[in-house]
């Protein structure tokens, strides 16, 4: 009994997460890095399925410093400039992510992402370990609306509207 009320108590709590949403201006305006989470799960889902560079973070953690930490153990790249704050949005599975705009140029060819490791295929026994990126791209912004998790898309509209107005 007292495991399965942890259990539900741990479930209440709302997971965070905090990442960095890249953007670049080019000739052919904003576009922005998102990355392809990886693992057999994501390997053949594209639209939707990609996501800001991002990561959980423990309560003592500040939700910036865990940001630069997981772009960095995703892409393997450490971003400076302004990080610039697009706020929170509750994904659809209740996980709560901070996202901070940064302008920089990331070249997706020298992608180096951390890994896991799971069961796969599940109940086989066997253990495989995945990428947690497997790829990374920039995107127009009407592209990235489609590409990005729905839950995630919020930050792009920030995005947009926070440079607006820098303008």
């Amino acid at each position: 009994m007292a495991r399965r009320m942890a259990r539900r108590m741990a479930r209440r709590m709302a997971r965070r997460s905090a990442g960095l949403l890249m953007y670049r201006r080019g000739a052919a305006g904003l576009a922005v890095l998102l990355v392809h989470p990886g693992g057999p799960f994501w390997a053949k889902k594209d639209l939707a399925a990609w996501s800001i560079p991002k990561g959980e973070y423990a309560a003592d953690e500040a939700p910036l410093t865990a940001a630069q930490r997981e772009f960095a153990e995703e892409t393997g790249a450490q971003p400076r400039g302004e990080f610039v704050p697009l706020g929170e949005v509750k994904q659809p599975g209740g996980k709560h992510v901070s996202a901070w705009a940064v302008e920089g140029d990331f070249d997706p060819a020298t992608l180096v992402s951390s890994s896991f490791e799971i069961e796969w295929p599940p109940r086989s026994g066997r253990k495989r370990t995945f990428a947690e990126v497997d790829r990374a791209e920039w995107f127009s912004l009407d592209e990235a609306r489609r590409k990005i998790l729905t839950g995630q898309r919020p930050f792009i509209d920030r995005l947009e509207q926070t440079l607006a107005t820098r303008e």
